[in-house]
């Protein structure tokens, strides 16, 4: 191998290359070709994610990659991942990932464990959901929207708290709340986007406190999005504070009849007990009597670790149809460090899997969950800069994720 490293432009821009002697072939750096490719602003942040997914798939091509010792932007010596023409050109019979989306999916259903298109072909949603749109209305806007599809998402979560101040049930504004969502439901499609409807359950802990008011509110959504082939139903975000599986069945039993009277064919997701844990009881104790539902599970990569994801795997396992509807990096408080490993992991989980999975929480609130920094004051237009720590290793995997 040549014993130094050369600069090659591409499009104005630097990518290191070392000659073989040997073998008479050029080797190049894997992540300068990324940011060539993808415009990322980390490419060492995308090729770490996009290396460890391909390897969880048994992809030849990533085990064969060399390392080799390249001049780095310091002027250091390091080693990076190197590959030859072949490498870099061939897809080594992995598919491409394409961004499902409704203008070319359709309206999604669920057929057996999996979430499908509308011609049974298998789907993953992956993207964002909003705080709390009493209090972090400014990120549901068209421009917003536009942005997180560019990083790679095609789902957003519209979440829209229950019980807390301002919340749909106490003291909010309700025709305010309902515009939000109307707002977020059309924002998406215009970019070509799938949305949650989050009924979103928290501190009032047992979902049939405001059954009624949520009946009331599926009512008018349902016969409002009947029609529409990208919208989700998420009837309660997290039971908890001592709900059973049997009060969550019965609620269920309640608010379901209210979108089945009027979209039938709609995706529902149901939380399950201890803040959307708890998918084993739903395996054994599943809702009967609809089709198109999922069961959520909930996770805090720093808190949830082994026992959280042998529990989704066994009811994947069982045949449970799951779909991750929130989780976040850090600890499960939204706050604590953040925990890129477990992170790692658990996407390689659900990606094994094909579970969707959304990401908490889109505001500059000053919390380890949120995915902007406290100092971003931007809706739109994100730069690398103004992502919180969580933020940018979203960024990283969702970016990896799209064929570029």
């Amino acid at each position: 191998m040549a014993s130094s490293d050369k600069i090659q432009l591409f499009e104005d821009k630097r990518i290191r290359t070392a000659w073989d002697e040997e073998k008479e072939e050029w080797y190049f750096s894997i992540v300068d070709v990324v940011a060539v490719l993808t415009d990322s602003p980390n490419p060492q942040t995308y090729w770490r994610v996009l290396k460890k997914r391909l390897k969880d798939e048994g992809n030849e091509t990533v085990t064969s990659c060399n390392g080799l010792k390249m001049t780095a932007a310091d002027g250091k010596r390091r080693m990076t991942d190197v590959a030859d023409t072949e490498q870099l050109t061939t897809e080594n019979g992995q598919e491409s990932s394409v961004l499902a989306c409704p203008s070319v999916n359709g309206k999604l259903h669920v057929e057996g464990s999996k979430l499908v298109d509308q011609n049974n072909n298998e789907v993953q949603l992956r993207g964002v959901s909003t705080h709390g749109l009493a209090w972090y209305p400014q990120y549901v806007t068209n421009d917003c929207f536009a942005t997180l599809k560019s990083w790679g998402a095609n789902v957003i979560r519209l979440a829209m708290y229950t019980y807390e101040s301002g919340g749909y049930c106490t003291d909010g504004d309700r025709q305010q709340l309902e515009t939000l969502v109307q707002n977020g439901v059309q924002y998406a499609l215009n970019n070509d986007m799938y949305v949650i409807i989050d009924w979103h359950v928290l501190n009032d802990g047992n979902p049939n406190r405001y059954s009624d008011v949520a009946k009331t509110f599926f009512t008018k959504m349902a016969q409002q999005y009947a029609s529409y082939n990208n919208v989700i139903y998420e009837i309660c975000n997290e039971p908890c504070n001592g709900a059973t599986w049997g009060d969550v069945k019965f609620y269920a039993s309640e608010v379901i009849p209210s979108i089945r009277s009027y979209d039938r064919e709609a995706v529902i997701l149901i939380g399950t007990p201890n803040w959307s844990q708890n998918v084993d009881e739903a395996v054994k104790d599943p809702v009967t009597g609809y089709d198109n539902i999922m069961y959520t599970l909930h996770f805090y990569a720093a808190t949830h670790k082994e026992d959280l994801q042998n529990k989704l795997k066994s009811a994947a396992d069982a045949g449970l149809p799951i779909f991750v509807s929130e989780f976040g990096i850090c600890s499960a408080d939204g706050n604590g460090q953040v925990d890129i490993d477990s992170a790692n992991n658990w996407i390689s989980l659900l990606d094994s899997y094909g579970i969707s999975y959304v990401c908490w929480n889109l505001s500059n609130k000053d919390e380890k969950s949120a995915l902007l920094t406290p100092a971003c004051d931007k809706t739109s237009g994100f730069t690398y800069d103004d992502l919180s720590d969580e933020g940018k290793w979203l960024y990283g995997v969702l970016t990896s994720h799209v064929t570029p």
